[in-house]
């Protein structure tokens, strides 16, 4: 007698789930030093790639810093500026496509490049740093507020606080110093919506700055030159 499996309506809707290694890339630059160097992370916005945010981290971090550039995992064509030139890829963080496996893959991708860096002699544990931009901030924001004693510091540009943040119980209280730079003149993020931002960090971190600039939705010379000041003193052991 053979037999059959019945297909129900509810089968036919449940979301079933495969586990499959992901490869994540990304950018390192190295300084000339005989210890183990103070380390920024930076994250591209969406659309963007880690070569590109590798540029703005050389023309930010001081220069016995250790740099590295993790390029996003969700991958898009997206097309080029100018009439003619070819098809280029870009990359995002997150969907609204149950997100919460976005953000798990980026404090997985986070903690692993941390604890790679620093076993190989390369980032100093005690003087780790992150910066995100646009889509990463509220990323970074999560990592920082979830894994306290991972980071000395945090830096957001253009970009805004999670979603969650007065609801969720996973947020700790960080000894992570915060930045916060914003455009006056940011289509995504205005300072009427990020008015009171200062407040909110401050409810979980102690060291709070931020700042905002004649700028739109970009990182300009005067942030990078902010930021780069703002490193160099919290990198002090």
């Amino acid at each position: 007698m053979s037999s059959q499996i019945k297909i129900t309506d509810e089968m036919q809707t449940q979301d079933r789930t495969l586990m499959a290694e992901l490869k994540l890339y990304y950018d390192l630059h190295v300084p000339d030093a005989d210890a183990p160097s103070p380390l920024l992370i930076a994250l591209h916005g969406y659309g963007a790639n880690k070569r590109q945010m590798m540029r703005e981290a050389r023309s930010i971090a001081p220069p016995d810093f250790a740099l590295a550039s993790l390029q996003g995992f969700h991958q898009h064509m997206k097309e080029p500026k100018e009439k003619g030139g070819p098809l280029r890829f870009g990359f995002g963080w997150l969907t609204n496509y149950h997100p919460e496996d976005s953000v798990a893959v980026h404090h997985r991708a986070l903690l692993d490049l941390i604890n790679s860096l620093v076993d190989e002699g390369i980032a100093d544990s005690e003087r780790i740093f992150l910066l995100g931009f646009s889509q990463s901030c509220a990323l970074n924001y999560r990592f920082a507020f979830t894994h306290p004693e991972s980071l000395r510091g945090v830096i957001g540009i253009c970009g805004g606080l999670p979603g969650d943040w007065e609801s969720s119980e996973l947020y700790r209280p960080t000894r992570a110093a915060v930045f916060h730079l914003h455009g006056n003149r940011d289509e995504f993020y205005p300072p009427v919506r990020i008015g009171n931002y200062a407040v909110q960090l401050r409810q979980r971190a102690h060291d709070v700055e931020m700042k905002g600039y004649d700028a739109e939705h970009e990182i300009t010379q005067p942030m990078r030159e902010d930021v780069s000041a703002w490193l160099r003193e919290r990198a002090i052991k």
